[in-house]
């Protein structure tokens, strides 16, 4: 789904190096919850692969509706919000809202029964400790149930309205069916909670609060053009919606009624949510006829520093470096390639192009972009990963990079400020270390690498 801050797959947003930061289910539970009766502290059942049941009445109440219109603030003396004061907040809110164009009719059908959930802010400050390498995501996003599930999709829509739909937008029907699976496992799986409070409660509870409110804003002028009504309108528990996971203001930017019944459905219309994401990655450019990438074969010696999304070339110039196709051949053209090392210097490599950096503009993650080409390549008859991953290599832990990265700073190769978190400048002081050693530079953090740290 279109990106967002720290946003999890049904999902969400990671940073662009967080290759090894693979945290939550790649979908949610898919059918309609039933209606929610009027309070504030609900529970938000856990995303997982497969439909959940519905969950749990919530244990308790913060009421909305009665809020105290002459509190000026919603911050207690020590900064923190009180749950008990969520009403004022969306007070405070329904007042902006009004002023930016949204009527009484719609504040009343999103606000009136709005309630603060609880798990949300859970979820949303939740750092997980334990991280997935690359090749368990992909295990996963391209699962052999998956490439089944999408080319029975794919058998459904060739020759009729859909792929005629995809070719407008001259994006591959291919690439449009991987988000789909890897997003909602093909419709089947959008999520349960309700957008509003999802969104509600994130801007209440003030870490992203100007964000939250922007997004709570798009999903009233959705609500108000009459696309979906509030009881319609779930999804992941950071705000996104539908078969493709679009945020609300990606929704009013790309999405499209395909279908000509005067709304855009992303929950219920596969020729909308088709044309949607197909003008949502049109608009973020990309180039038919270019592929995403391709796997290759780098040549002896190769100075691994040079994978680096930074480091793009035509693959001319990378063909003259002696990187070849997986088996041999000539590489296809590409205007500004990179070398993508995803599980370092012992796994498979990649050359990518402009179109995998448009799908990291659907998401910021390498993994969930590799996923999506994979997956793609997959759907059309294409081959898996030819190179082995390096299955025997262990995952660090978020405390164990935090450790890697003081050790590395204590050794003067500058990572950054330490915060368990894989990023430019973690890779950068890896690879410093790494050449100070002999080691290939492929900036990948192992375990390895933490003990010889540790015993120096």
């Amino acid at each position: 789904m279109p990106t967002l801050p720290n946003r999890p797959s049904l999902s969400r947003p990671r940073p662009l190096a967080a290759v090894l930061l693979i945290g939550g289910a790649l979908a949610a539970c898919a059918a309609t919850p039933p209606q929610a009766p009027r309070v504030a502290a609900a529970a938000v059942p856990a995303a997982t692969p497969q439909p959940a049941p519905a969950p749990s009445p919530p244990p308790a109440a913060v009421s909305v509706a009665k809020a105290d219109p002459v509190t000026p603030s919603v911050e207690p003396a020590n900064g923190a919000r009180s749950p008990d004061q969520f009403g004022r907040w969306i007070d405070d809110f329904r007042s902006s809202a009004r002023a930016a164009g949204i009527g009484e009719a719609t504040l009343r059908a999103a606000l009136e029964q709005v309630r603060y959930l609880p798990r949300i802010v859970e979820l949303d400050r939740a750092q997980p400790e334990f991280t997935r390498s690359v090749w368990q995501y992909l295990d996963s996003a391209v699962s052999a149930q998956r490439i089944a599930g999408g080319q029975d999709k794919l058998a459904q829509l060739r020759g009729g309205e859909i792929e005629t739909i995809a070719a407008r937008y001259r994006v591959p029907l291919e690439i449009i069916v991987a988000i789909w699976g890897i997003e909602s496992n093909y419709g089947s799986n959008v999520g349960s909670t309700p957008v509003i409070d999802a969104l509600a409660t994130l801007g209440f509870d003030g870490r992203r609060e100007a964000w939250a409110r922007g997004e709570l804003l798009a999903a009233l002028r959705i609500l108000q053009n009459g696309d979906i009504d509030r009881a319609r309108m779930i999804g992941s528990w950071a705000g996104a919606m539908g078969q493709t996971q679009f945020l609300p203001s990606t929704f009013l930017n790309s999405a499209v009624d395909a279908d000509g019944d005067g709304r855009r459905d992303l929950w219920g219309s596969i020729a909308d949510v088709v044309a949607s994401t197909a003008n949502h990655l049109a608009r973020a450019g990309w180039q038919l006829g270019e592929p995403w990438g391709l796997e290759v074969q780098l040549p002896p010696g190769f100075d691994h520093a040079r994978a680096d999304a930074d480091l793009r070339q035509p693959s001319s110039a990378w063909a003259a470096a002696g990187v070849l196709t997986v088996d041999g051949g000539a590489l296809p053209a590409l205007t500004d390639g990179a070398i993508l090392l995803p599980a370092g210097a012992r796994g498979p490599a990649f050359l990518v192009g402009r179109n995998f950096r448009v799908i990291l503009r659907y998401n910021n993650s390498t993994s969930y972009a590799l996923a999506v080409g994979l997956l793609a390549q997959r759907l059309a008859g294409g081959p898996d990963v030819q190179a082995s991953w390096p299955r025997d290599l262990q995952a660090l832990s978020r405390s164990q990079l935090l450790a890697l990265q003081t050790a590395l700073n204590a050794r003067g190769f500058d990572s950054g400020r330490p915060d368990g978190i894989y990023g430019p400048a973690t890779r950068r002081g890896i690879r410093d270390f790494q050449r100070s050693v002999g080691l290939p530079a492929d900036g990948y953090p192992t375990l390895d690498l933490l003990q010889r740290l540790e015993a120096k």
